[in-house]
């Protein structure tokens, strides 16, 4: 990517001259006559540098320094000073000015202070992508998995995530859904900008359009200055619109309009931004439902369900169970072996787990605070765990009130009658692993006839 750079004086000829050897540096560059319009240049599309004088009429420099930085926090300002103001350019540096340069100066000595601070700018980056991802890290504990739904997801994060495609991520709640968001965006071109990932549900409604969008100084009561958006914030790189069916019907109009044309208008600006990002949205709520419903435009849901993938819930990667459990140990107790016995992890497995991952990881955490030895066996399950399972407790046509475990049975037996017996089939059904089907029949005494499998 080419490195861009704005020139701001007031002086035509001096900002063709340097606009002229800039470019021979193979520098991409743009000029404007005055700070002002310096300002409007750079709310309309992103910079590396700004190069400019001190003195110009309207805005100056100095002045320009502090809207600038409001508008894009990273962008490198070397200032152009005479002699008589070097003073108000030392005093431009402290407020967030790169370098100053003093009339005359030389082509090298231009080029030096430029190729400084770009390298300053690069390192600034490269720093705050360390501690992103130092950040991230515990974002990444639940990314371990042997199972085979587990695996097929990451498979299809590892597709997805070199394209800009926009994806829409659905599963239930807990299963991870903002993890993937951030393995998509890690493992794209993107990785080294920033991932703002945005609760839809948990922005007041009044205020979710100026958190995506921005706002300007004085559009609505308590805008005291120009804000970026989530979107702008996002610029280069991805945005995660986590439940993404909670968005008005407005904003979703709004939204549409930023996927399709890529440009955004802040709240109180009669001007549009270009923006460069990947979104990705999330849901757990089925959107087709939302659209019949009529709280969601269909039109929206094509241009975000481009790559559609879906997590799978904990209860259909029972096999990752245990390696789950064991994040979860070097996570809580660190400095301490813990085990955990076969018969709780067998009963681990066996739960439908509502919560999914989230659950998983609070149970393991209570378990261990709590633990009476660094083994954790049955004893140390809570005694409401369970109280809430997801599976059916009240089957049709039972002919009368059931027990948790003659309900249980019940729908075993039925399900293996209604697939012939076949336990592969009758698992698939049941929505558990075949192997939890055949301790659960043990356990009940289920003597079968006829045993298939495929």
């Amino acid at each position: 990517m080419s490195i861009k750079i704005l020139v701001a004086d007031d002086d035509a000829s001096l900002r063709r001259v340097l606009q002229f050897k800039l470019k021979q540096k193979g520098y991409e560059v743009e000029i404007a006559e005055d700070g002002n319009h310096a300002l409007d240049e750079l709310k309309k599309s992103r910079y590396d540098l700004l190069l400019s004088d001190i003195r110009m009429p309207g805005l100056s420099g100095i002045e320009l320094i502090e809207k600038s930085k409001q508008v894009q926090p990273d962008l490198e300002i070397i200032l152009i000073t005479a002699h008589a103001t070097i003073s108000a350019a030392v005093e431009a540096v402290k407020l967030g000015a790169f370098d100053y340069l003093t009339k005359p100066f030389e082509d090298e000595e231009l080029f030096v202070a430029i190729e400084k601070a770009l390298k300053f700018k690069k390192l600034e980056n490269e720093n705050r992508l360390l501690r992103q991802q130092l950040n991230g890290k515990e974002r990444y504990r639940h990314i371990v998995g042997v199972s085979k739904p587990f695996k097929d997801l990451l498979a299809l994060v590892d597709k997805v995530a070199p394209t800009d495609a926009t994806v829409l991520i659905t599963g239930e709640s807990g299963t991870g859904k903002e993890i993937i968001a951030r393995a998509i965006h890690y493992k794209s071109p993107r990785a080294e900008k920033s991932f703002i990932a945005v609760n839809c549900a948990a922005i007041p409604r009044e205020l979710i359009e100026s958190e995506l969008f921005g706002h300007v100084k004085g559009s609505f009561t308590g805008a005291i200055k120009d804000k970026r958006g989530k979107f702008e914030l996002a610029d280069e790189g991805t945005l995660l619109l986590d439940e993404i069916s909670e968005l008005g019907i407005e904003l979703q109009a709004k939204l549409l309009r930023v996927i399709q044309e890529r440009v955004i208008e802040p709240v109180g600006s009669e001007s549009t931004r270009e923006i460069d990002m990947r979104i990705i949205a999330a849901t757990n709520v089925d959107l087709k439902l939302r659209i019949s419903e009529g709280k969601f435009r269909e039109d929206l849901f094509y241009r975000l369900n481009i790559i559609p993938i879906r997590v799978p819930a904990l209860r259909e990667r029972t096999d990752d169970i245990p390696i789950l459990i064991s994040e979860f140990f070097g996570r809580f107790s660190p400095k301490q072996k813990i085990k955990i016995d076969d018969k709780l992890l067998l009963r681990l497995q066996q739960y439908q787990w509502p919560g999914n991952i989230r659950e998983l990881e609070n149970l393991v955490e209570r378990m261990v605070i709590l633990r009476k030895s660094n083994l954790l066996t049955l004893g140390d399950l809570p005694l409401d765990f369970g109280v809430n399972d997801s599976i059916i407790l009240h089957p049709q046509n039972s002919g009368g009130e059931l027990s948790f475990h003659e309900a249980e049975k019940k729908i075993i037996v039925d399900a293996l009658d209604k697939f012939g017996w076949n336990r592969s089939k009758a698992a698939a059904h049941l929505k558990i692993p075949r192997h939890i089907l055949i301790y659960r029949m043990k356990k009940y005494g289920i003597f079968y006839k006829d045993i298939t499998d495929d």
